[in-house]
This record gives C-alpha cells, sequence and structure tokens, in this order.
C-alpha cells in the first residue's frame, strides 16, 4: 500500500507543476540557489560531494582508476586553465563543441543541434551563468528524463590532461558551457565513460522532452527531403550517421573524408538552382569541428560557381568549421541513418511553428498483475493495461518508454466496447483480436516510436514487454497532428453486496436445527467459538473434504463482532456459509487441481465472488496475499476476501449517500470495528 500512497503523492505533486521545466526536480535533492549562496557566504569554492573530482566519476573501465588512458588526469577549474574564462561568449555555436577523448560523438551531434534555438538552449542551459558574477564554482542544467525535468548541480572541477580539456571543449578554448553541460549530463549517467557510444535520438530527447523518430536512408521515403525541410522549419533537431560493419571500421574515415560510425547534425537543407534545374542540398556538421566532405557541392566544390552569388554567400563558409553541404542523393547514397527530435508544444512559443498536440500517459508493469508479457506466452494473460483514446485521422505518433525489451500494439477497440470503460479484456481477446497497426519486433532501447495515420475512432494501447513479470514503469506519450483524448482502461471497483456480512439478514430463530446441534457440538459449554477451536474444526472438517488448503487461518483471529475472535451461533453460521462459498469458488478457479491459485486465476477468483478491481488494486492484493512464486492458497484467498468485505463495509458506511468518496479523520476511523486482518 505504501508503494500507492507514493504514486498517489507524486501525481499530487505532478498536478502541482513539480517536474515541468519551471519547477525541475531537483536531482538527488540538490539545490543550486541554496548551494551557491552558501558557498559565496563561505567565502568557498562549490566541491560537489555527489560527484567528486575522483577517478570514479571518469568511468569503470577503459576510464577506470587504473586504466593507462586515466593516468596524469587532473582536475581544474576554468580559472586555472585560461586566465578569463568565460560560460557564453557571443552566444552558445556549434564550433563551441569539438569532441575530445571520449567517444560521445552521439551526445555531441545532440548538443551542436541544440544550438540552433537558443530558446530550446535556454531550458537545458541557463544562461544567467558566469565565472565572473556571483561565481561559486557551482553550475547548473536541466535534463528531461522519463516525463520530467530534472535540474542536475556540478561544480566546475574539470578533467584535464597537460594543462587541456580531456573531453568536450570549445574551439577557442576559453568558453566551457558545452564541458560543463557534459560533465552534469555524465553526472546523471553516472560517469563520463557511460557517454562512451549512443544514440543521437537520446540526447535529443533528453535535452528538449520532445520525441524521436528515425529512419534508414536505404529505404527512405519520397518525400523526405520534405519531411527534413518541415523538421527543420518547425525547429526539430537533425541527426545522421553511418554503420560500420566491424569494429575496425569505428571512426574510420572514407576517401571523401566522412566518418563512419559518427553522430552528425543535419543543419539545413535547401533547393537552389544550378544550370537550370533545382538541386537538393543538405547541410550537415561534423561535432569534431574539422573533417569535412570532399564530394560535390563541398566548400570549395566548383558547382557553387553555379550559383546566384547572393544565395552562395548565404549559404557557403569558406573555412574548416566542420559543417559541409552535399547533395540529397549523395546523402541518401552515403549515409546510413537519419534522426529526427520533434519537439513537444510548450518548447516552441512562436507561433510560426505548426505545433504537435501532446498526450502524456504514465503506467506500470507490476509481476503477477499487469506484466503478462507478448502473446508467445499466453498461459498468462497480455498485459491487462490498455489506454484507449479517440484518435483523430491523418498523422499519429505515440512513443512508449521503459526498460527491459518494450513492445506496442495499436489495437482496434471493439465496436461494443465504444465508450466504456467498465471492463476487463481477457486473455482470448489479446489472442484473437489483430491488432490494427503494431510496433516493430522487440528491441531492447529505451523507447519505441512508430508512425501511424489512422481514421477516427477509438483505439487501445498495450505496451508490453516481451517477458512476463518484468516489473517496470513506463511512458506513453502520442503526437498528433489534432488533439486526441484519452482515458485509462480501468476497472470499477464494485461489488454485488449481497454477499456482505452486513448484508446478511439473518437471526438466530432462522437458523436451522441441524446447524445448531452443530454448533453445540463444536462450541462446548460458553457457546462460543475461539480462533484455536474455529483453526482445529476447519482443519478437521475441510481435510475430510480431500483438501489441505487451510493451514493457518490468520483471518479468525478478530472475527467476533466485538474484536474478541470469538463467534456466536449467528457468526458463526455467516462464516460457515461464506467458507462454503469461497471453497467452491476457490475449486471452479482451480482448473488444473493443484490444490493453489495463481494470482492471474485470483483476478477470475475475485470476479466470481463478486469483486471487481482495477489494476492497481489487483497489484496491492497480488503482493499482500501471493508468496514468491505469485501462488495464493485457499487461507490467504479467505484473509483477502474477508479483507475486502470489511473495507467495503466501512467504505459503506462513511459514504451512506453512495458518492464514491469519503473524507476520514481520526475519529471516524477509531469508530470502526477493528479489521481481520490487523
Amino acid at each position: 500500500m505504501a508503494g500507492i500512497a507514493a504514486k498517489l503523492a507524486k501525481d499530487r505533486e505532478a498536478a502541482e507543476g513539480l517536474g515541468s521545466h519551471e519547477r525541475a526536480v531537483k536531482y538527488l535533492n540538490q539545490d543550486y540557489a541554496a548551494l551557491r549562496d552558501e558557498c559565496l557566504e563561505a567565502g568557498a569554492l562549490f566541491q560537489d560531494p555527489s560527484f567528486p573530482a575522483l577517478p570514479s566519476s571518469l568511468g569503470f573501465k577503459e576510464l577506470g582508476p587504473y586504466s593507462s588512458k586515466t593516468r596524469g588526469i587532473e582536475w581544474k577549474r576554468p580559472t586555472e586553465i585560461c586566465d578569463d574564462p568565460q560560460f557564453i561568449t557571443g552566444g552558445a555555436t556549434r564550433t563551441d563543441i569539438c569532441q575530445g577523448a571520449l567517444g560521445d560523438c552521439w551526445l555531441l551531434a545532440a548538443i551542436a543541434s541544440l544550438t540552433l534555438n537558443e530558446e530550446i538552449l535556454a531550458r537545458v542551459v541557463p544562461l544567467d551563468q558566469s565565472f565572473q558574477e556571483n561565481y561559486a564554482g557551482i553550475f547548473h542544467f536541466q535534463f528531461w528524463q522519463y516525463g520530467e525535468w530534472v535540474e542536475v548541480v556540478v561544480d566546475d572541477r574539470l578533467p584535464t590532461k597537460d594543462g587541456e580539456l580531456l573531453f568536450v571543449h570549445s574551439a577557442e578554448g576559453s568558453e566551457f558551457w558545452s564541458a560543463l553541460l557534459e560533465k552534469a549530463y555524465a553526472k546523471i549517467n553516472g560517469c563520463y565513460e557511460a557517454l562512451s557510444g549512443g544514440a543521437t535520438t537520446e540526447g535529443f530527447e533528453d535535452f528538449t522532452g520532445g520525441i524521436a523518430e528515425w529512419y534508414e536512408l536505404r529505404k527512405a521515403p519520397p518525400n523526405l527531403f520534405r519531411i527534413i525541410q518541415k523538421a527543420l522549419q518547425k525547429g526539430s533537431l537533425l541527426g545522421c550517421s553511418i554503420d560500420i560493419t566491424s569494429a575496425a571500421d569505428s571512426e574510420a574515415i572514407t576517401f571523401q573524408k566522412l566518418v563512419k560510425g559518427h553522430a552528425y547534425s543535419v543543419t539545413g537543407a535547401e533547393e537552389v538552382e544550378s544550370r537550370g534545374s533545382l538541386q537538393k542540398l543538405i547541410r550537415i556538421r561534423n561535432p569534431w569541428g574539422e573533417v569535412e566532405w570532399t564530394g560535390q557541392w563541398n566548400d570549395n566544390c566548383p558547382n557553387w560557381n553555379t550559383v546566384d552569388p547572393e544565395v552562395r554567400e548565404s549559404l557557403t563558409r569558406r573555412h574548416e568549421d566542420g559543417e559541409f553541404w552535399m547533395s540529397f542523393s549523395d546523402f541518401l547514397r552515403h549515409y546510413s541513418r537519419l534522426e529526427i527530435c520533434n519537439l513537444t508544444p510548450d518548447t516552441l512559443t512562436s507561433d510560426t511553428y505548426k505545433k504537435w498536440k501532446l498526450t502524456k500517459m504514465d503506467g506500470n508493469w507490476r509481476r503477477g498483475s499487469t506484466a503478462g508479457g507478448c502473446r508467445n506466452y499466453p498461459s498468462e494473460p497480455p498485459p491487462p493495461q490498455p489506454y484507449p483514446g479517440v484518435l483523430h485521422p491523418r498523422v499519429e505518433r505515440a512513443v512508449l518508454g521503459a526498460h527491459p525489451s518494450i513492445h506496442s500494439h495499436m489495437l482496434l477497440f471493439l465496436h461494443q466496447f465504444t465508450g466504456q470503460t467498465n471492463i476487463h479484456l481477457s486473455k482470448k481477446f489479446f489472442l484473437t483480436t489483430r491488432a490494427r497497426e503494431r510496433s516493430d519486433t522487440f528491441i531492447n532501447l529505451r523507447e519505441v516510436l512508430n508512425r501511424f495515420k489512422l481514421p477516427p475512432g477509438e483505439y487501445i494501447v498495450v505496451p508490453s514487454t516481451f517477458e512476463p513479470n518484468k516489473d517496470g514503469d513506463f511512458c506513453i506519450r502520442v503526437f498528433s497532428e489534432k488533439k486526441a483524448d484519452y482515458q485509462h482502461l480501468l476497472v470499477t471497483l464494485s461489488h454485488s453486496w449481497a454477499s456482505l456480512a452486513f448484508q446478511i439478514d439473518i437471526s438466530e430463530d432462522d437458523i436451522d436445527d441441524g446447524f445448531r446441534r452443530l454448533f453445540a457440538q463444536l462450541a462446548g459449554e460458553d457457546a462460543e467459538i475461539s480462533a484455536f477451536e474455529l483453526q482445529t474444526i476447519l482443519r478437521r472438517v475441510l481435510a475430510k473434504r480431500e483438501t489441505d488448503e487451510v493451514t493457518q487461518p490468520r483471518w479468525t483471529q478478530t472475527l467476533g463482532s466485538d474484536g474478541s475472535g470469538k463467534l456466536g451461533l449467528k457468526e458463526f453460521y455467516i462464516l460457515w456459509t461464506k467458507i462454503q462459498k469461497y471453497q467452491k469458488i476457490y475449486r471452479e478457479i482451480d482448473v488444473d487441481r493443484s490444490g493453489t491459485m495463481n494470482s492471474y486465476e485470483m483476478r477470475k477468483a475475485l470476479e466470481a465472488a463478486g469483486f471487481k478491481m482495477p489494476c492497481q488494486l489487483h497489484q496491492v492484493i497480488v503482493a499482500r496475499f501471493a508468496d514468491d512464486e505469485l501462488i495464493i492458497d485457499f487461507d490467504n484467498f479467505v484473509r483477502c476476501l474477508i479483507r475486502l468485505e470489511t473495507l467495503f463495509r466501512i467504505f459503506k458506511q462513511l459514504d451512506p449517500e453512495n458518492t464514491g468518496m469519503i473524507q476520514l479523520d481520526l475519529i471516524s476511523v477509531s469508530q470502526q470495528p477493528p479489521s481481520p486482518d490487523s
């Protein structure tokens, strides 16, 4: 139950704006303003205890404490590296980002694209920081992490070798925003070495909160050039790369000076008139700041002499800056993959952008409840946590993200379910209903994305891990050209009240003589049955019925109406009637006659007893009453039902108007009878 409470608290904070860019979550509870003020007051420079200037912050293998690559490394502040360090000079530009001794070109390509939009850059890199005013050796940055913005604080001690920055640095050598940004990103990922090798799309999303898609250029759609142009016009971030066929190919340079296995930024796409025809050109930047394409339309190519001088002047730069033009046809021929990060509506404040509509949903997979795995595991129900919504026509996008391997299905919501949410989709539904759309094969990535075109209608989105029983949280985001509404497909908590103890209207006079004689025989002289006596009775009587489900009936401890744990004739009659009903349900659900019930069968058994519950409550029940193997014995089944009945009875008493809501205080809770599972 503590997990549910924590989730509710988090949801409440999110509703109040926590996790937004304006109210970012403090990473490791470090508050930038408070820490800076403390240092200024003490006259000391900040030293970050959570990411110290030690070998452990560099890495664990190639950059580990005993690696030859880390010998001679000194951590220095910018004030110790140059005479007049600057945070940013003349605005952040792509030339501020030169790669060092770390294989994080994917990250630098994302940072380089970030500099194309000052507004987006300012969200990640707060610009009111400097080495002059209120300098205290502390800086802060913001990253988008799994649905929320996180503020990360670092000190400005940077790894150097022979007096120069070891990793990312500016071409001028006196600007340090990019080096400090890299350090903050290394901190949130564990160490610098954790940044070696990655996907540009991950950097794109962590810097923008946007949604990333990618294209295999060998199978490029015919309108890709237009997609690139529209993406650049919308402020999207773009990157590209060339696949390698072996480890020896990594960062190998082709004869036309393209680097394999290396992340580039796409910074422009234009059509120019040359020799009477339009030529599609694309501008690319190498984050190294050097090593440029030498083929057609490079900086010194004679083709530029065939272009209008004003156009040529506006597009070209005749110096080695790592940025170059090439024909779009050469781009498709030489590069392997294009990555595009589309930005959220709140990122783009300008009305000149045509913005996406964004819908965001959070959920989780829980072992024994909603983590059913894919259809390869029909013995376990598929994940029973779908998300229906009215999706409008044209392009609809959805991203599902969580570890481990994730997959998504787009299943057409059955017509008879239209407008309903108080349903439970069975295993048969998932095994027999054909998906309207689905993502590709399962893959071990942080997230998967698909672009769909759907007619108006109601659909369900079912996120699924490949294997069952894998706990995890996920976030679904739908980017749509028109607004897409959604709601959780949850079962409303309900009960057929006829089975509740307080609604069984019977008096002692209505109990037949045969049961009276049985009770007198069992109860003895005091005419009451204690918890110990009940335990003995249940073991003896139920054992005669060829079952050994009851072992330690802990639910007998407080069954008396006065909390004494002793039962009179009427109470014993009600309990005995229930146990017979519960035993019948248990046997009917236990189709394999194992004498036990798994957590998925438990859901059916509870429904047979009259309870329908949302996934969250089912998760709590599984955690409380199932063992490590997700098995519920008869004793725990009865405990669960009695506890549910007690909860319903208390709720009913506190909600006489059937509003579905109650207000609790200490007095109202203390006036309720004790729980049978306390």
